[in-house]
């Protein structure tokens, strides 16, 4: 049995920073003293696994030798695209079989795998899966991703519902302020967000760079030690 945590990082929309969002995870767990990776299923739009090489870095560590990188980037597509119509773009399919026997590996070797998505929860994987189908089958915590800009209050919102009607448990949102153009509506957003949604803990991302990264990791980890569901 593996004896590894899960926890999924699902973003509202596509390019809201969740690929950051889980890089700062993955670094502050393994800053907290835990043995940690993330996964990518599914990488489009790349001729490289892109966001698990910023997930590396972000975690100080190198990228994934080509044993680990078959397991935490099973499918990489150049077409930028859901994964069903990436792979079909090449030719191919993306096995739903492959994506859960990959984590359950991954589970087995290390403490906690964080797991990106690509897009938002309704993105086709294939035929009969989204991603909302594969955080479903592991029944594991969600961290949303959510930009602040115009329309985030719907998308969350909506996002929120959507795993809580499947009975999955979100213990956490990241806001991400990076793309804020008026503080005021940001915070009103958010504010409106945290209304609608009821209890629910959130780490609110300031834009990110090299001086402020120690900073961030160090606020993160108090986050999680304070938040239930992502307690180390």
């Amino acid at each position: 049995m593996a004896t590894g945590r899960l926890i999924f990082v699902a973003g509202t929309d596509t390019g809201v920073g969740k690929t950051v969002a889980c890089g700062l995870l993955a670094r502050a767990y393994r800053k907290l003293g835990l043995k940690v990776i993330t996964a990518k299923p599914v990488q489009t739009g790349a001729r490289e696994p892109e966001d698990l090489l910023l997930h590396r870095r972000l975690m100080d560590l190198p990228p994934d030798p080509p044993e680990l990188l078959s397991l935490t980037c099973p499918y990489l597509f150049s077409y930028p695209a859901a994964p069903i119509t990436a792979a079909a773009r090449e030719g191919k399919k993306v096995d739903l079989k492959v994506l859960l026997e990959s984590l359950k590996a991954l589970l087995f070797r290390y403490e906690m795998v964080l797991v990106e998505g690509a897009g938002g929860l309704y993105v086709p994987y294939t035929e009969e899966a989204t991603f909302l189908d594969l955080i479903q089958y592991f029944m594991a915590p969600v961290v949303v991703v959510s930009a602040a800009r115009l329309g985030t209050i719907n998308h969350t919102l909506l996002t929120l519902e959507a795993l809580r009607s499947r009975g999955l448990v979100v213990p956490a949102l990241f806001y991400n302020r990076f793309f804020e153009t008026e503080p005021y509506l940001a915070s009103e957003s958010l504010r409106e967000i945290q209304r609608r949604a009821g209890p629910l803990a959130v780490f609110e991302m300031p834009s990110l760079s090299e001086k402020n990264l120690v900073e961030i990791t160090e606020a993160l980890k108090e986050f999680l030690k304070e938040t239930p569901g992502l307690r180390p």
